[in-house]
């Protein structure tokens, strides 16, 4: 009898640690902000805004909302979670000559909607920890460009994931607040 409850037990206990490590994609909550403030950092903090949002907007999307679009002419769900999912590669590998995004295989939903979290959150980390302001001379792509682009365009994408998964009945977490990047108690 106390094999079959030390059992249960540790059963329970791994289920817990499991749930736990689901929360552990980056952008659950934005984390506290520095003191002072460098270029590098309010980069760091729009990306950390884009990923927030991208996090809650795509939490517990289900089937359904993947194949859900407003109009015939409209992209799904799904297509605009590609879509998303493309811009964040786009901006990490605009930026970081050293860390690509070179995923060459077709990815399932949760591999996706990890790998865009983590694109966001290394590019977001390289500005935080870079000791010297980012320099764009050498890239394809001026940097400008990256913000009125694919920042902005994902940061509009994610609204309208918002949107359609409102739409299909599946409206995101009432107890986020974007405004302070986290969870309202």
């Amino acid at each position: 009898m106390n094999k079959l409850i030390l059992i249960f037990v540790l059963s329970f206990c791994t289920l817990g640690f499991a749930q736990d490590n689901s929360d552990k994609l980056p952008f659950y909550e934005i984390e506290d902000y520095p003191e002072n403030y460098t270029s590098n950092l309010l980069v760091a903090r729009m990306i950390d805004g884009l990923g927030f949002r991208y996090y809650w907007a795509t939490e517990g999307l289900r089937d359904i909302d993947f194949e859900y679009k407003a109009s015939e002419s409209g992209r799904t769900t799904g297509e605009t979670i590609d879509h998303i999912y493309g811009l964040s590669r786009f901006i990490r590998n605009s930026i970081l000559e050293n860390d690509k995004d070179n995923t060459n295989t077709e990815l399932g939903y949760t591999e996706k909607r990890k790998q865009t979290l983590i694109n966001l959150k290394v590019v977001s980390n390289a500005f935080k920890n870079s000791k010297e302001t980012f320099k764009f001379e050498d890239t394809s792509v001026p940097f400008w460009n990256i913000i009125n682009g694919p920042i902005s365009d994902a940061l509009w994408h994610c609204g309208q994931v918002v949107m359609l998964r409102r739409a299909s009945d599946n409206p995101i977490n009432s107890n986020i607040s974007l405004f302070k990047g986290s969870l309202r108690d």
